[in-house]
């Protein structure tokens, strides 16, 4: 179970759902491409997510008219079935008692429910840990946006896909990698992989550590023979909290493969070796 609280609306302060109440239907994803979409604005004028998806969306966004409104104004309009949101929120999870919150971008459709959790959840992916600068991972911003567009026409051709576990689908991308140079920024490396020697131990594909502008540019060129990856983790803020880690294609932002890991002295903050192991193995 999650809980989720919505930056720009702390009055409800935190509420729970699970994935949501309830998971969206194949209803909700075919009336969203009827709808107008709002990118709500961080309160922070001067932050990394403003000044990226407003660079990004001319670029990537093409299913649906959208434009950029405050919080206020999402407060305003969130009820109304014929608009969607493309909005950041804060998320924690109800068993983890560490407490630990999560930074998550979203696509919401527009519904007159009392709660924002109850808004029909179209996708949500994992941006950074609360306290990380979002500089972290603002530089590819163009794969997450192009992924939830991408999603939502892969929903509307196959509703099958719907489940509370829905990125799992994108594991079977993970046979495709023997195919394609694998992008990595050390700091997002485990001790235990951090160096082209050991990843070669045990994974047989093209591999190379990168600096994040290496990453920028493949994303930017659309680089068919690229993926990198996003890792989610506290970064050395607390020692306890969930790493998650997402392998992007940099030319059709699809996953290639997605799982998460409870940080511990024993399986630290990043890419692990064993995550290595279960990608070359395909």
């Amino acid at each position: 179970m999650k809980k989720v609280v919505f930056n720009l609306l702390l009055m409800f302060v935190v509420t729970s759902v699970g994935a949501q109440h309830h998971l969206p239907s194949d209803q909700d994803y075919k009336d969203f491409l009827n709808t107008k979409t709002f990118v709500v604005m961080d309160e922070n004028p001067m932050s990394d997510f403003n000044f990226m998806i407003k660079k990004v969306m001319p670029n990537v966004w093409s299913l649906t008219d959208y434009e950029f409104i405050t919080q206020s104004e999402f407060k305003e309009k969130r009820r109304d079935p014929s608009y969607s949101f493309i909005v950041t929120s804060t998320v924690t999870f109800d068993r983890d008692k560490t407490k630990a919150r999560y930074t998550f971008v979203s696509l919401l459709m527009g519904k007159d429910v009392y709660s924002i959790t109850d808004m029909p959840d179209l996708c949500s992916i994992p941006l950074s840990y609360h306290r990380v600068e979002d500089d972290s991972y603002a530089y590819k911003m163009e794969g997450f946006i192009r992924f939830i567009q991408d999603h939502v026409k892969l929903v509307n051709q196959n509703p099958q896909v719907i489940s509370r576990n829905m990125f799992k689908y994108y594991n079977k991308n993970i046979r495709s990698l023997s195919n394609k140079k694998l992008l990595l920024v050390k700091d997002d490396l485990a001790p235990d992989a951090n160096s082209i020697s050991k990843i070669q131990k045990v994974y047989p594909y093209k591999v190379e550590i990168v600096a994040q502008e290496d990453v920028t540019k493949a994303i930017q060129d659309k680089d068919p023979d690229v993926v990198f990856l996003h890792k989610v983790g506290p970064e050395g803020t607390r020692y306890k909290a969930r790493c998650y880690k997402i392998i992007i294609g940099a030319a059709d932002s699809q996953f290639y493969y997605f799982d998460w890991h409870m940080v511990s002295l024993k399986n630290r903050d990043g890419l692990m070796l064993k995550d290595f192991k279960v990608m070359g193995k395909q």
